[in-house]
């Protein structure tokens, strides 16, 4: 189903169904990561972005390049001065096809987590992950959210791990990126389970 409906988005019909979760819902341990190297986490500046990006210049691309000239956190896991993988964080309110995400000056926005192809199955997502909560944990934002895609299984499993639990679900429907609805199907998806 997730990628008949990739398919589809690519002719321009976007049915989406989504979680809205909240990550670190209770404190979790540290991730492990599989492999005997060292590893750092800092943050990388635009030009960086723009000299790994995983994007091909087009529309997403230079959304994303907005989205750090307008102040999104991009945060980086290096491995002797390669970067292995990225995530973005949104620190202010934003819209995610057609529905309207308030944050407040406690919360944040996780976005976008690349693994590169050479660095996958070390375990460096979840990783990452941790190690941008305590960032953030650091900057007084002790709650975070993501989307995660309602068919995305190996998404939703990382984010398990993490102690993250959906609390929403919606469905997006964008035609021709000219016609949008976003409708709630299920809301406190955590007092459910």
């Amino acid at each position: 189903m997730f990628g008949l409906l990739n398919r589809l988005a690519n002719v321009g019909v976007d049915i989406c169904p989504y979680y809205w979760v909240q990550e670190e819902t209770e404190p979790c341990e540290q991730p492990m990561i599989k492999d005997d190297a060292a590893y750092s986490v800092r943050y990388l500046n635009l030009d960086e972005l723009k000299a790994v990006c995983h994007l091909k210049p087009g529309e997403e691309y230079d959304k994303m390049m907005k989205d750090v000239e307008n102040g999104h956190l991009v945060i980086a896991l290096e491995k002797d001065k390669t970067i292995a993988a990225y995530t973005f964080v949104e620190l202010n309110s934003f819209n995610f096809k057609g529905r309207r995400f308030n944050l407040k000056p406690n919360e944040a926005y996780l976005l976008n987590m690349w693994t590169f192809h050479e660095f996958r199955g070390k375990n460096l997502a979840p990783y990452l992950r941790y190690q941008t909560y305590k960032i953030l944990s650091d900057k007084g934002i002790d709650i975070k959210y993501s989307i995660t895609d309602y068919f995305n299984k190996s998404s939703i499993k990382f984010k398990q791990k993490l102690n993250s639990k959906p609390k929403s679900l919606y469905l997006a429907i964008v035609l021709f990126k000219k016609f949008t609805w976003n409708f709630t199907l299920r809301r406190d998806l955590t007092k459910r389970r």
